[in-house]
């Protein structure tokens, strides 16, 4: 999976997913390109907008990159999900454990306060 990676700083990264679907079928290929991306920065900014659907390998793929950048005393956050995938983290609680924003700028403005 070829990840949309911009660098708006030297230790920061929004990654844009190139397909719609975060499923067992290419999740895999996700985890490879995500920690790329993981073991370079300091804070990683998820665009969720283009994803329609999650599965549950998808939310363990995401669950892995927390737990990556946490180990580090790194940032995750996620911004612009569609509605499918924001009810999705909120049935599931995921909500409650992933930073979740409106906005890049909310999500950029939010890491670098922290």
């Amino acid at each position: 999976m070829k990840l949309v990676v911009t660098e708006p700083s030297a230790a920061t990264a929004v990654v844009s997913f190139p397909v719609q679907n975060l499923d067992a079928s290419n999740v895999k290929a996700f985890r490879d390109a995500i920690q790329v991306v993981t073991g370079s920065c300091k804070v990683v900014v998820l665009d969720m907008s283009a994803l329609n659907f999650v599965d549950s390998s998808g939310l363990g793929a995401l669950l892995s990159c927390l737990r990556a950048m946490n180990g580090k005393s790194g940032q995750l956050r996620l911004f612009g999900m569609t509605k499918p995938v924001k009810a999705l983290f909120e049935l599931v609680r995921m909500h409650r454990i992933f930073p979740i924003y409106n906005s890049r700028e909310e999500a950029l403005e939010e890491a670098a306060a922290t």
